[in-house]
């Protein structure tokens, strides 16, 4: 039934021994590469073996069963424990996106609305801050462009994870869903009579790998320098510190000007561009993909409105899954696992019915 799991358990003891090798920590690169992959094996090697033990369980009790009915009545419990593992087991072993166990780098930018969309955008970043720091995640904010009241016309903030995570716990895994276009109603802080406004922002999600290479020809770029904008400060206003890139073939642009010198700039610059061509290439092979692959639930599109937040019903309500609960303050607070493991789920499903 899963005689595939036996080359992976091969492949995962092969990992041990390479992992407990000290010449491979010389290269931290490859140990890193060890290192993920182990840790993508791991569950579904440890369930497999359950499922292995749990039959040879059930061999043992149906056969005392003979002459005693309690065990015939424990081996049909284990039975049903071993159907259930087989489930579990099944969906680990559906095939998984090469990008799966990648960090990211989310950006969020604001849409139509002006000011309101900008402060919304700002409540996004703050969202998506507290969840990684829920989950033991590394942020750090690449480049941010403040609006005049707070919030941000446009934010990109690079999401770690700390050490190899399990099978779909690493910041790509969860945070995948969330492209598209966020939709708020609420009453903005503007509006003087009380109405309730809509509008949106935009979220993008790239993953940040080694494991997929990138090649940038340094002739493919275009690199302008310009005064940093924003609020005043040491070398802001004052320098050409500021960095945009723009990759020819693919018209791509990427402008930073968070950093104070521009060789900091052009190097975070280079890693959103790096990202987004990782994105682009992966929505070109989901392209030639199949048009059940096509139409689950991830997608990097911020075309799509996938999401609303309205504030005075203190409702979330997720328009690719039917998701839908009522407490919206604490899902801004970071507590935003309920919601996206509804796209896990959704996603998982329209896996399985494509095997």
């Amino acid at each position: 039934m899963f005689e595939r799991c036996d080359e992976l358990v091969a492949e995962n003891d092969a990992l041990e021994k390479q992992l407990q090798d000290p010449a491979l920590h010389a290269d931290p690169k490859q140990a890193r590469r060890v290192g993920k992959r182990h840790a993508a094996l791991r569950p579904i090697v440890e369930t497999y073996r359950e499922w292995l033990r749990l039959g040879e369980d059930i061999a043992a009790a149906a056969e005392l069963g003979e002459t005693d009915a309690a065990f015939a009545a424990e081996a049909q419990s284990l039975q049903v424990t071993r159907d259930e593992v087989a489930e579990h087991l099944t969906g680990l072993l559906v095939p998984r996106d090469p990008l799966d166990g990648s960090d990211v780098i989310l950006e969020v930018k604001a849409g139509e609305g002006g000011d309101e969309s900008a402060l919304f955008a700002g409540d996004l970043l703050r969202m998506y801050l507290r969840y990684a720091e829920r989950r033991g995640w590394k942020t750090e904010i690449l480049e941010a462009d403040e609006s005049d009241l707070g919030g941000y016309k446009g934010a990109a903030v690079a999401v770690k994870a700390k050490g190899d995570p399990e099978l779909g716990e690493a910041p790509f895994d969860r945070l995948r869903f969330e492209g598209g276009v966020h939709r708020v109603q609420r009453v903005p802080v503007t509006e003087s009579q009380g109405r309730i406004h809509t509008s949106a922002a935009g979220v993008l999600v790239l993953p940040e790998t080694e494991d997929i290479e990138v090649d940038i020809n340094p002739n493919d770029l275009r690199i302008d320098v310009y005064r940093s904008s924003g609020p005043g400060g040491q070398s802001v206003n004052t320098t050409d510190s500021a960095v945009r890139i723009t990759h020819v073939p693919t018209g791509i642009v990427v402008s930073c000007q968070n950093e104070k010198s521009q060789l900091q700039n052009k190097e975070q610059a280079m890693r959103i561009l790096r990202a987004r061509l990782v994105a682009a290439a992966e929505e070109a092979a989901a392209a030639e993909a199949s048009e059940t692959r096509r139409s689950q639930v991830r997608t990097v599109d911020r075309s799509e409105r996938i999401r609303t937040y309205n504030f005075p019903e203190n409702r979330i309500s997720d328009h690719r899954t039917g998701f839908k609960s009522y407490n919206l303050d604490q899902v801004l607070d970071g507590d935003l696992d309920p919601v996206i493991q509804s796209c896990v789920d959704t996603d998982m499903a329209a896996r399985l019915a494509g095997e």
